[in-house]
C-alpha cells in the first residue's frame, strides 16, 4: 500500500515562491505523477504532470511558466516549485498518479498555500 504525504505549503505574499513535496512510502512505482489542487468550493484540479523518468512534463495554462514540477525517484518524492505565486493560487495541493479522470492511490492530507494580495 502506497501512502502520499505532501508537505511545504504555508502562507506567502503574491509574488512569492513556494515549494512544496510529496513524499510516497510503501512499495515504489514507475508511474507518473501529479500535482493537484483544491480551492473552496471548487472541484479538484490537476496542475501538473511529470512522467517517470522526469522528461516529460504537463502543465495546466493557469500555471504554465510558473510552476515547475520535478523528481527525485531515490528518495520517492516529487516537488512542485511554485514561483510568482497569485491570490488564485490558494488551495489544498495535494499529489497523486493521474488516471484519465481517476487517481491510482488514496489521497494524502493535502498541504495548504495561502497567497494574500
Amino acid at each position: 500500500q502506497v501512502q502520499l504525504v505532501e508537505s511545504g505549503g504555508g502562507l506567502v505574499q503574491a509574488g512569492g515562491s513556494l515549494r512544496l513535496s510529496c513524499a510516497a512510502s510503501g512499495r515504489t512505482f514507475r508511474r507518473a505523477m501529479g500535482w493537484f489542487r483544491q480551492a473552496p468550493g471548487k472541484e479538484r484540479e490537476l496542475v501538473a504532470v511529470i512522467s517517470w523518468s522526469g522528461g516529460s512534463t504537463r502543465y495546466a495554462d493557469s500555471v504554465k511558466g510558473r510552476f515547475t514540477i520535478s523528481r527525485d525517484n531515490a528518495k520517492n518524492t516529487v516537488y512542485l516549485q511554485m514561483n510568482s505565486l497569485k491570490p488564485e493560487d490558494t488551495a489544498v495541493y495535494y499529489c497523486n498518479v493521474p488516471l484519465g479522470r481517476f487517481v491510482r492511490f488514496g489521497w494524502g492530507p493535502g498541504t495548504q498555500v495561502t497567497v494574500s494580495s
